[in-house]
């Protein structure tokens, strides 16, 4: 094997592995296979939930994580496989979750995927503008919430991302997200803080989805928001700081250089307008015939 480039920006990910980082990859599995935490009967439990959470690409976002340190990227495992059982997500990724108030809970929190990225990555957007925290909860629940967002990082791990790599004809591993800050103030972030701070930890640390925020988009920061940032940002390592920008209400131009306007909602610029609404479509190459839900 030869060892990738020093400078690689795909270090550490199928195909651009070190020899030291191969080497890591395979004792991180003999020793997560040999302590159980890879489970004897892999097979049945990959046919069970219709993707295999336990290859090397998924083991390698947790050492990415951790930054190869084995100690750190099994507690890291231990942890997501004990919150799976507790939290019923492998129950979740077998058998789908009925969340029949998606289309009234979309009017007042939309959060949803939306076709791709020039770099073939699906695209993730939360309007917390449109927030209305009294509506929302009249219509379901914080728990019912996150059980449905566990669904969703199920999705994209089981067919989202496999249908966008073979789109693109390479690896897809990402995400682009965009939030959506328009008309939303300080309020907006204090009602749903328990809520995006619950979120945020799942998927960070659980669903197999640490390592998969390829860019985030911050639109419609008001001023105060920016200069928080600015605070934050030098705590923060330098890939990450890469990944996120931080744009005013002229976020159009740099947003259309990594989003094809065709492929972004109307309402944020573009020129996409699915019928039923783009946050209801879930269109995509996952879902190429996409049809709006039902009343």
């Amino acid at each position: 094997m030869s060892a990738p480039a020093a400078n690689d920006p795909l270090s550490g990910h199928p195909g651009h592995l070190s020899q030291s980082q191969q080497a890591t990859l395979t004792k991180f599995r003999e020793e997560l296979t040999a302590e159980g935490s890879i489970p004897a009967n892999r097979d049945e439990v990959v046919a069970k939930l219709g993707y295999d959470r336990f290859d090397d690409q998924t083991l390698l976002r947790f050492l990415r994580a951790r930054k190869f340190d084995i100690p750190k990227a099994k507690l890291m495992w231990n942890n997501n496989e004990k919150w799976r059982k507790e939290f019923g997500a492998d129950d979740i990724a077998a058998n789908g979750y009925d969340y029949p108030e998606q289309r009234e809970v979309n009017k007042y929190y939309p959060q949803f995927y939306h076709k791709t990225d020039k770099d073939g990555r699906p695209i993730y957007i939360e309007q917390l503008g449109k927030l209305d925290i009294s509506k929302l909860y009249a219509l379901t629940t914080q728990d019912r919430q996150l059980h449905h967002l566990v669904h969703e990082y199920e999705k994209f791990l089981k067919s989202r991302l496999p249908a966008c790599s073979k789109e693109a004809g390479q690896l897809v591993e990402t995400s682009c997200t965009i939030l959506d800050l328009y008309n939303a103030g300080i309020s907006s972030f204090y009602k749903v803080k328990d809520y995006v701070g619950a979120a945020s930890s799942i998927g960070q640390n659980n669903c197999e989805c640490p390592e998969t925020m390829g860019h985030m988009f911050i639109i419609n920061a008001p001023y105060l928001f920016s200069t928080v940032w600015s605070l934050i940002k030098p705590w923060l390592d330098e890939a990450t700081v890469r990944k996120i920008h931080i744009l005013g209400k002229n976020y159009k131009t740099e947003l259309l250089q990594y989003i094809p306007e065709e492929n972004l909602p109307t309402d944020l610029g573009g020129k996409c307008n699915c019928p039923g609404g783009c946050s209801l479509s879930d269109a995509g190459p996952w879902n190429p015939t996409p049809s709006a839900p039902t009343a």
